[in-house]
């Protein structure tokens, strides 16, 4: 539907169609999602590496914004990349780090506060003891980690929050039918408990993860003017209200040293809402964010908690002729030993990434192999060989290194998958990005 033709009666009057389609449509997630150990990665992983050193840890409780819902998530390969994905990734900026994703489609504040609170108490709890009728089809799954999802909370350095969305839909539903007085009343009901629960939630989160700064998103409002006319002005003041009391929240439970923040998320979909959310558009009338909206979510918690947001020069180009970035602790390579791709595999040229991290290597004509000393290791790659020597061990790797010439020179290529299993490098895809992320 354009948006010409999207008008304000047509909104209103299917404004209950739109919020249960959405709701019924979350069910779709439940093929996409893997909860297992409650890992909701979207980026490719390459290798992951944990061998003792430092990693950012970042856990993400919520709603169904949390776990990266879009309207029409039918194909099982299809993988949700919302604004938790993307904060992952700018932590491959930053270094190692790890997601955990814990977003319950359909949750409430009251549900939140329920979960956090048998995870902060060890009890055990039941589903409809989190919510009575949540459409999240993996709940069972999610009860059973409440022990595990302690063990993460008290490790992590970051823990995300959106929530609160469902506690008002229902009065966004009814508000053309109710006087002034009456919204307000609801309103003001609304804006208490939320308040209530919120506080408790991050009381319960606080408890088990004394340190960890917790972000916290507000409430954007999802219908553009366009739809709503002088009603706009209603709903974004109620949106307001809520911003305000999580600003009130977040503040009264704020420590030094154990940060809580607000990212107010809904001033940045305020007057474009109908770009950074499915509420327009052929057959996605749905409140969720967009792909748009999502990476408007993680600037605003990625700028509070890095001062910055980055995006790969190669993710802002319109050719395909440069198959990848790489990003070495931090800092994006720049040569003219360009990734290659070769076979669906992606290759690097060795001696930029020896460079990047300071490592040593030394090349053997007789042998055509480059012997590497880093972090305790002494790793031998051999041009053609399916095998790398680690520490005068035999280990396979996928397809073998090669030479490639670049002008005069041949330069050692070796498959990206080699860098982590051989040097112990902890290596990231990001198919979206298109961006392989390396830290040692």
């Amino acid at each position: 539907m354009e948006l010409e033709q999207f008008g304000r009666d047509t909104m209103l009057g299917n404004w209950k169609k739109i919020w249960a389609a959405g709701i019924s449509s979350l069910l779709l997630l439940s093929a996409l999602i893997s909860v297992g150990a409650g890992t909701a990665n979207a980026a490719d992983t390459t290798a992951i590496q944990d061998s003792g050193q430092d990693v950012f840890r970042i856990v993400a409780l919520g709603d169904s914004i949390t776990a990266g819902y879009e309207p029409g998530m039918t194909d099982v390969n299809t993988k949700p990349y919302g604004y938790a994905e993307r904060l992952l990734e700018q932590g491959w900026y930053h270094g190692r780090s790890a997601l955990t994703n814990y977003g319950i489609l359909g949750l409430t504040t009251a549900g939140l506060r329920n979960y956090t609170g048998a995870i902060k108490d060890g009890s055990v709890i039941t589903a409809d003891g989190v919510q009575a009728g949540l459409p999240d089809p993996r709940i069972e799954q999610f009860v059973k980690l409440t022990p595990q999802i302690a063990a993460e909370l008290k490790e992590a350095d970051l823990i995300t929050i959106t929530i609160g969305g469902n506690d008002v839909s229902s009065l966004f539903l009814q508000f053309k039918e109710l006087t002034d007085a009456d919204f307000q009343t609801q309103l003001d009901q609304r804006l208490a408990d939320y308040q209530t629960n919120v506080k408790a939630v991050l009381e319960n989160i606080r408890a088990v993860s004394p340190q960890a700064t917790i972000i916290l998103a507000d409430q954007y409002q999802p219908a553009p003017k366009v739809a709503l006319g002088q009603m706009y002005n209603r709903l974004m003041t109620a949106a307001g209200k809520f911003t305000e009391a999580a600003d009130s929240v977040a503040a009264s439970v704020n420590q030094e040293g154990a940060k809580v923040l607000v990212a107010h998320v809904a001033a940045k979909f305020a007057g474009v809402e109908g770009s950074l959310t499915h509420i327009i558009g052929a057959g996605q009338t749905d409140f969720h964010p967009t792909q748009l909206g999502y990476e408007t979510i993680a600037k605003v918690f990625a700028e509070l908690q890095w001062g910055e947001y980055r995006v790969p020069t190669v993710a802002t180009m319109a050719t395909a002729s440069v198959p990848m970035s790489i990003v070495v602790k931090g800092v994006e390579l720049n040569t003219p030993n360009k990734p290659i791709l070769k076979n669906g595999q992606n290759f690097l040229a060795l001696k930029d990434i020896l460079n990047a991290v300071g490592a040593s290597g030394k090349w053997d004509n007789k042998t055509s192999s480059a012997t590497i000393v880093y972090g305790g290791r002494t790793v031998v790659i051999t041009i053609g060989s399916k095998f790398i020597k680690v520490n005068g061990e035999n280990v396979a790797i996928d397809t073998p290194a090669f030479l490639q010439k670049v002008g005069k020179e041949d330069k050692t290529y070796l498959p990206l998958a080699a860098l982590a299993t051989g040097l112990g490098f902890d290596v990231n895809y990001s198919s979206k990005l298109r961006t392989a992320f390396i830290n040692p």
